[in-house]
């Protein structure tokens, strides 16, 4: 099983022999260094650097990459190392960026020497530091651990190194610095780029978020990590770039250059920075070979992965993708069709003696002629392409595991609750108007990097019907039920908590199968002393865990403390809602998710007009979805408005009781 860290958050080794992996998309320095039990570095022979790589029971790359691979033996290192401490830095003096926030969030991965992953960490909310403690593996009482640090520091690494209590830390810094230099000029570089419109599946994707892995969206649907996804209103740029598809480093320590974006008019490179090129070559093709000239025959995980789930993952990026891309030619060609079609027209009104007659209709039936062809070429391209996505969602669809899965896929039916938590969690998904009815998975990536926001406000849906607020408010409840019964359902038993704040408890009625399930902490909150009592206990679990992580005592928490990830589902907001219960919420959605503390409010942003432009920063912190379809999504490529569809349990079916009564039952034993 996989451990996908977050900041501050460990897991036992059960093995001693180990490698690191580190992915930046840019060259970055890796360096080790062995702490005694105070966690100090007591001297330089105790680093390892590109300089001296090698010390008893660790190596580390000789010069900068954008990938690396360190070795370590914890049996081989000596009885008075308590911490191996792996940091990551960027370059100076060689022109490349000089701060993380500047580059990929670089995705640290440790692995068994036979490349099965134990925990991975994603270095996100880096901005003016040039160096960081990725992680950390440690002893304690007689066992190691790994943890996930992700402290930066922006004065560099000599900061860093004498904040690990090294008195030479400079001198050393520097001569590291110097060593990676020279090394940089030795450096191979990354094959050349694909031909442009070659399909290639090389490049593993996240979130969102761009990125930024992730939850993949980012304020009202734009990107942040590891997802496609972004705002109408306000698209944003992917989190980071990685290696151009189809793209292998030549060689482990290969410094790699980053994709820049195309020019205008350009192919759109749509790499992702986490786990570029390390992942195994996909299966073969099962399905029998297609008939020449014909394209091949869709096959469910052909993506580059190193299980099928992230090969299935990486996939729907794929589709999504594509699907872009053809959309983004046809409308291209019909706008050109277009301009044409006018500027023809506009010679000949302009020509005094072709604007009457026989001579003036013809030029007109003609120009109107090369527009129907223009488009009906455009959309014959777009067809095929079509056609093909459709064959590849009916094998890849039923494929899907159950957090990917729709509600009303079979393999809710052979549900068990899981061992470990997934990639990502399907919240709905995604189409064009000229893609209808072709739906691409709205995937995000696992744990949430932002809260969720369900619009209950007035709304015209997709189909052009006005949906009533009363019947809106009830969809949004109806929808953030299903949103949390799946988040339940994708976690192991005890990593999920849930918590409900109803003040005037108008979602009784909907809240009633978590409430009967018991699958809940507590009943919902009433009133306003239940929203503050509830506010009140995770901004202090936020506060805690923050001190915790911040001195380096993570291990120190109350016995007893809940280390599960938390979902606050917030109803009816700002209904019961003081001016310091605002607040709070502001300070979870802002802080809590860096410490496992999530938001999922059901609200209508005019109803909360009355505090002005105070909760903008609430809105635009959170990713919006909306109770019926709506086109409110948008990709940052080439800026389609993508509508939303949410995933909702199909009228009269009992999958959603049958998987709640599963949870709770494994919550029991647990």
């Amino acid at each position: 099983m996989t451990a996908e860290l977050v900041r501050g958050q460990n897991h036992p080794l059960s093995q001693v022999r180990l490698e690191i992996r580190v992915s930046a998309g840019r060259p970055v320095m890796a360096v080790a260094t062995l702490g005694d039990e105070s966690g100090k570095v007591p001297g330089v022979e105790w680093v390892a650097h590109p300089g001296v790589p090698t010390l008893p029971g660790l190596e580390v790359s000789r010069q900068a990459a954008a990938d690396h691979r360190l070795a370590v033996d914890l049996d081989a290192v000596s009885a008075a190392v308590h911490r191996v401490s792996v940091l990551l830095a960027l370059p100076t003096g060689v022109g490349g960026p000089v701060s993380f926030g500047s580059v990929a969030a670089p995705f640290v991965a440790v692995t068994g020497l036979d490349g099965t992953e134990v925990a991975t960490y994603t270095i996100t909310g880096l901005e003016a530091e040039s160096a960081v403690v990725a992680l950390e593996l440690y002893r304690r009482q007689g066992a190691w651990k790994v943890r996930a640090v992700g402290q930066g520091y922006a004065g560099g690494l000599a900061e860093l190194l004498t904040d690990q209590g090294l008195s030479q830390a400079h001198r050393l810094a520097a001569g590291i610095n110097d060593a990676v230099v020279q090394g940089l000029a030795r450096s191979v570089p990354a094959p050349p780029r694909t031909a442009d419109g070659d399909r290639s599946r090389q490049a593993a994707a996240s979130a969102l978020g761009p990125d930024q892995g992730g939850s993949p969206y980012g304020a009202q649907g734009t990107p942040g990590g590891a997802g496609p996804y972004g705002s109408a209103q306000n698209p944003q740029g992917p989190a980071g770039t990685g290696y151009p598809p189809g793209a292998t480093p030549a060689d482990p320590d290969a410094t790699q250059p980053t994709p820049t974006a195309p020019a205008t008019g350009g192919s759109i490179d749509y790499s992702h920075p986490r786990r570029q090129n390390a992942a195994p070559p996909p299966p073969p093709p099962t399905a029998p070979p297609a008939q020449p000239g014909q394209p091949a025959r869709p096959v469910a995980g052909d993506a580059t992965g190193w299980s099928m789930e992230e090969r299935l993952y990486n996939q729907v990026w794929g589709m999504f993708e594509d699907l872009a891309r053809s959309t983004a030619a046809y409308r291209s060609a019909v706008d050109f069709a277009d301009t044409r079609m006018e500027k023809e027209l506009d010679q000949v009104l302009s020509d005094p003696r072709s604007r009457m007659g026989g001579q003036g209709d013809a030029a007109r039936e003609a120009a109107q002629a090369k527009h129907i062809q223009l488009v009906d070429q455009a959309r014959e391209a777009l067809d095929r392409d079509l056609v093909q996505l459709g064959a590849e969602a009916d094998v890849v669809e039923p494929a899907l595991p159950a957090a990917y899965a729709r509600w009303d896929s079979p393999v809710w039916h052979a549900y068990r609750v899981p061992m470990e938590m997934p990639m990502a969690v399907r919240l709905g998904d995604l189409t064009l108007p000229e893609s209808d009815p072709l739906r691409i998975p709205m995937l995000v990536r696992l744990p949430l990097e932002r809260g969720l926001w369900i619009d209950s406000g007035r709304s015209v849906s997709s189909d052009g019907s006005f949906a009533d607020s009363h019947d809106l408010r009830r969809l949004a409840m109806e929808s953030a039920v299903a949103h949390t019964a799946r988040l339940l359902a994708v976690h192991p038993a005890g990593e999920f908590t849930v918590h409900v704040v109803d003040p005037a408890g108008s979602g009784a009625r909907e809240l009633a199968p978590l409430v009967r399930s018991g699958v809940l902490a507590a009943p919902p909150a009433v009133g306003a002393a239940g929203v503050a009592a509830v506010l009140s206990q995770l901004t202090e679990r936020v506060d805690l865990v923050q001190m915790a992580v911040r001195g380096g005592m993570a291990d120190s928490l109350p016995p007893g403390f809940d280390t599960a990830q938390q979902l606050l589902v917030v109803n009816d907001f700002p209904h019961g809602f003081d001016d310091r219960a605002v607040t709070q919420l502001r300070y979870l959605a802002d802080e809590g998710p860096e410490v496992g503390v999530h938001l999922m409010m059901v609200a209508d942003r005019e109803d909360a007009d009355s505090y002005g432009p105070l909760l903008d920063p609430l809105w635009r912190a959170l990713l919006r979805l909306t109770p019926v379809p709506e086109d409110h999504l948008a990709d940052p490529w080439v800026g389609h408005a993508w509508t939303y569809e949410p995933s909702l349990v199909p009228p009269g079916s009992q999958v959603l009781q049958q998987v709640l009564a599963h949870v709770a039952a494994a919550r029991t034993k647990y």
